[in-house]
């Protein structure tokens, strides 16, 4: 007897009619015969950001990452990427949390035991019940190969108004997503990385040959045409709603700002989870420690 999949019997297959292709996707110089999806794509006027960069990532590759994105929490963006292992998971991973929609495509089909990396098979969950969607050109069946991977970047890249690029080495499959960004008219964004990281010759290349580069979200809003976090007003009320129970927990604690020692206390929890929590919150923004103490935003 076969058994169905939770993911095949919540979010099925289907392909795509050609009148529902993403339009951005049909103007690039080799569109998509066939697109098949799982769940849904975001609306119209949401602006897609591809991030990508290297598997091999550093921890200031994965850090800046998840700032960045969460920087983007409020803000009508998805993450584009492509599942894999490094910054495109990291990727998807920071969309999720910080409540953004995010399409992952695959360098395969769309079938459960195609899906790759399998790895990732939890994530493609998370990002489904997100409200997100993967997209594939090949058939569900269709098993990831050497070549797959370049030929789906151009889908990657053709759907994003802009590429952000966190570290890649300068001959890899990252640059050649920004290169069709490039060919495509697509705004290429940047992370300057270590100047002692081999991951960090990809942008630094990329800045040279005329890349924005990126080092907080202000900048990255800016370069998608949003008015700067200073400017635009935040739905807090929104933002704690989507928080998880822990940093409801820090939230409750700190109607008055109090030292982190204090804080870590009170929260009773394991110190490092309670770390874990508080550098979480402060990557989204909604808390900040200034002489010892932490406030709310």
């Amino acid at each position: 007897m076969k058994i169905t999949h939770p993911i095949d019997i919540d979010f099925p297959i289907r392909e795509l009619k050609k009148k529902e292709f993403p339009p951005q996707l049909l103007e690039i110089p080799q569109p998509p015969e066939k697109l098949f999806i799982r769940g849904n794509l975001p609306g119209p006027n949401t602006k897609l950001l591809c991030v990508v960069g290297s598997r091999r990532y550093t921890n200031y590759g994965k850090e800046a990452c998840e700032k960045l994105i969460a920087g983007l929490r409020g803000y009508d963006v998805a993450i584009v990427s492509g599942l894999a292992i490094g910054i495109d998971g990291i990727a998807h991973e920071a969309a999720v949390n910080a409540g953004l929609k995010t399409i992952a495509i695959p360098g395969s089909g769309l079938g459960v035991s195609s899906i790759h990396p399998i790895a990732h098979i939890g994530l493609a969950r998370k990002i489904l019940d997100s409200g997100g969607c993967m997209l594939s050109e090949y058939e569900q069946d269709f098993k990831a190969t050497l070549w797959s991977f370049p030929q789906r970047n151009r889908i990657s890249a053709g759907l994003s108004c802009a590429v952000l690029i966190v570290e890649a080495e300068t001959k890899s499959g990252t640059m050649i997503t920004s290169r069709l960004a490039t060919e495509y008219n697509k705004d290429v964004l940047t992370v300057p990385g270590n100047i002692f990281s081999k991951t960090s010759g990809g942008p630094h290349l990329l800045i040279r040959l005329g890349a924005t580069p990126i080092t907080k979200p202000e900048e990255l809003l800016l370069a998608l045409g949003f008015e700067s976090k200073d400017s635009a007003p935040r739905n807090l009320e929104l933002e704690y709603s989507e928080c998880s129970p822990e940093e409801k927990m820090v939230i409750e604690i700190l109607r008055e700002p109090m030292p982190k020692d204090d804080l870590l206390r009170a929260l009773d929890m394991p110190i490092g989870q309670a770390n874990a929590v508080l550098s979480v919150m402060e990557l989204k923004g909604l808390i900040s420690e200034k002489l010892g103490e932490v406030h709310l935003i």
